[in-house]
């Protein structure tokens, strides 16, 4: 079945204000994060063999702004993952419903739990494994740090965080290169300028990127050994954190 085609932003919006995850992003969101974010779907997979390799029996995986369930999906079709609790928190009760439906027809076999709430105010416990895939960018800013230090605490040594990103490069030049090259992705999918830009101002002061020194010493301070970037395409990047 084709996922419904995203045409958000191609017409005259009757609500121009800020983006958010209503029923009408949930709606296209396949089809949408796949025609915006580039490399999404290698991310995603790689994920899932990311979790299979550090997970530990009898601990928690947790997916951080699960939105729809990819993540969680890609982490729950590996055997190495059967013996932990996997735990999937959005703040979009549209997301989560529509979450729990495709968990249901994919997954039955598998008890996921999903959890309603801010991830900023959610308590965490006995994790290997932590994703946050396309996530931190919409927590404030001055949340993010207290956010990583309540994650790390709930893991042990060797533990993984997992962290997806859309960054700001350095220099300012680099920066706005990355942005055109994205620009240019999402006209190669289908978006007009028209749809590129309402997209780009309605995520405006919603969506936060940072750089990638700003991310590495902030997971440093919240006590990850080690943090890498293993995967960059444009100004969308993943890494891992050591705990």
């Amino acid at each position: 079945m084709t996922d419904p085609r995203d045409t958000l932003y191609a017409e005259t919006l009757t609500d121009p204000g800020l983006f958010t995850f209503n029923q009408a992003v949930v709606g296209v969101f396949p089809d949408m994060i796949q025609r915006s974010v580039p490399g999404y779907a290698t991310v995603i997979a790689m994920t899932g063999l990311l979790a299979a390799r550090h997970a530990r029996p009898g601990t928690r995986i947790y997916d951080l702004g699960c939105s729809l369930g990819a993540s969680i999906m890609a982490v729950a079709r590996h055997e190495e993952t059967r013996s932990c609790d996997i735990v999937g928190i959005d703040n979009s009760d549209a997301m989560l419903s529509s979450c729990r439906q495709t968990l249901q027809r994919e997954l039955p076999e598998r008890n996921i739990t999903l959890m309603a709430g801010d991830i900023a105010q959610t308590t965490y416990s006995n994790a290997s494994v932590c994703i946050l895939n396309y996530t931190l960018q919409f927590v404030p800013v001055d949340q993010r740090l207290a956010l990583l230090k309540a994650l790390r605490e709930a893991m042990e040594p060797g533990d993984i965080l997992i962290l997806s990103e859309k960054i700001e490069l350095e220099p300012a030049s680099m920066n706005n290169l990355m942005i055109d090259l994205h620009h240019g992705f999402k006209r190669a999918q289908g978006y007009s300028d028209l749809e590129i830009a309402r997209k780009r101002q309605a995520l405006e002061n919603v969506l936060i990127p940072e750089t990638r020194s700003a991310h590495t010493r902030r997971l440093h301070e919240a006590g990850f050994n080690h943090c890498d970037y293993w995967f960059q395409c444009y100004n969308f990047a993943s890494l891992i954190a050591i705990a």
